[in-house]
């Protein structure tokens, strides 16, 4: 190859390096992909907080629908419940189009509908099992999964009483544990008893868990101002981010 020739070549490929470069996002950054799946326990054991958080998670979800605050639009996101009127009972999930483009009271009146407190039984098992499913059915697979559940964390199990601390160790996580690198389960509104016996008791390797209990979880309300849009609500998106969306470090247990 003659020197003309090289130098021809070294053009061609700096032109192809340059083009490669104007296709990317103006501000030369790539949005990851992200899958946030939502529970709401519909067991009646959780109607003490069940108004309240079906409140809190209508904004939760309207915030992340809409990037306020520090908030990580998810590439993908689903709402399903945690509960059923027999044992074993799955539910189906949510896409995001029933939540998008509406308010946070419009979000709120949706998943009254349809997630009503009117079930028996909080089974986390064959919750996680649906997820797992979802998850691979949907190809979303190694992308990071955050699961945000509103519940009192009793799992109810036949034989076992529910103040029994062996509840905890019959939770399967087991179905989460190779979806992706990166995979939380966040258990919001529970006793700080039952948080506490989630964080030492439920068996995972990679998953991690993290516990905001019921007493924690009912001071949002302080952070929101009265008549203010919510994407100006910078100290609740904040509490918000400090509280529930906590980065939890791995943990093997």
């Amino acid at each position: 190859m003659s020197l003309r020739q090289l130098k021809r070549a070294l053009v061609g490929v700096v032109t192809a390096v340059a083009i490669v470069g104007c296709l990317r996002p103006s501000d030369g950054t790539r949005v990851p992909k992200s899958t946030l799946v939502i529970g709401i326990d519909v067991s009646g054991s959780f109607s003490t907080n069940y108004d309240d958080a079906i409140s809190f998670a209508a904004r939760y979800l309207h915030g992340h629908l809409n990037g306020y605050g520090d908030l990580r639009v998810p590439s993908s996101v689903f709402v399903g419940a945690i509960g059923g009127g027999r044992p074993g009972e799955a539910k189906s999930f949510q896409p995001v189009h029933a939540f998008q483009g509406k308010t946070p009271d419009e979000i709120e009146t949706s998943l009254r509908e349809l997630h009503p407190s009117e079930d028996s039984f909080t089974d986390f098992n064959v919750f996680f099992d649906r997820v797992a499913t979802l998850v691979k059915r949907q190809n979303l697979i190694l992308a990071p999964l955050n699961i945000v559940m509103f519940s009192d964390g009793v799992h109810d199990l036949r034989g076992i009483a529910n103040g029994d601390s062996s509840l905890y160790e019959q939770i399967d996580l087991g179905p989460l544990e190779y979806l992706s690198r990166n995979v939380t389960v966040r258990l919001l509104y529970a006793s700080p008893t039952v948080a506490v016996d989630w964080e030492r008791r439920v068996k995972r390797q990679r998953v991690r868990v993290w516990t905001v209990d019921a007493p924690v979880m009912l001071g949002w309300h302080d952070q929101v101002l009265d008549e203010v849009p919510y994407e100006m609500q910078g100290d609740f998106w904040k509490w918000v981010t400090d509280n529930v969306n906590f980065r939890v470090r791995s943990r093997r247990l």
